[in-house]
């Protein structure tokens, strides 16, 4: 029974809930970095190279009779799109953080042996 106990409570951390939802999100996400990469760019962007090669879709590109030169593009360009959002949300993930860290803090109350030693130099100014 300890081990079902303990495997309870290491299913049910905080961190383990964050990383499958992480998943969740990210098999989601792939699906319309996929679409973007070859319902938006690829028409927009390599239109004209693919007109020239008469094919209709990236994947289709094929060198050598075997070579999937296509397919390994379409991967391509869905990596850099995935990198390049990713490196967005960590940046502005940073940028809040150095914010945070940029607030100001209460300055530290001096020593007391400072404070005592300015209280003697206060009174021996008014004598």
């Amino acid at each position: 029974m300890g081990m079902l106990k303990e495997f309870k409570e290491f299913a049910v951390k905080g961190n383990v809930l964050d990383l499958a939802i992480g998943i969740i999100i990210g098999a989601a996400f792939t699906s319309i970095v996929k679409s973007l990469v070859d319902d938006v760019i690829t028409p927009l962007i390599l239109k004209p190279v693919m007109e020239a090669l008469n094919i209709k879709d990236i994947e289709q590109y094929v060198v050598f009779g075997t070579v999937k030169i296509g397919v390994f593009l379409s991967a391509v360009l869905n990596f850099i799109i995935v990198a390049f959002i990713l490196f967005l949300i960590v940046q502005g993930i940073n940028r809040m953080k150095k914010k945070e860290e940029a607030a100001p803090e209460a300055p530290a109350a001096p020593p007391e042996e400072i404070a005592l030693l300015r209280e003697i130099r206060d009174e021996l100014k008014k004598k």
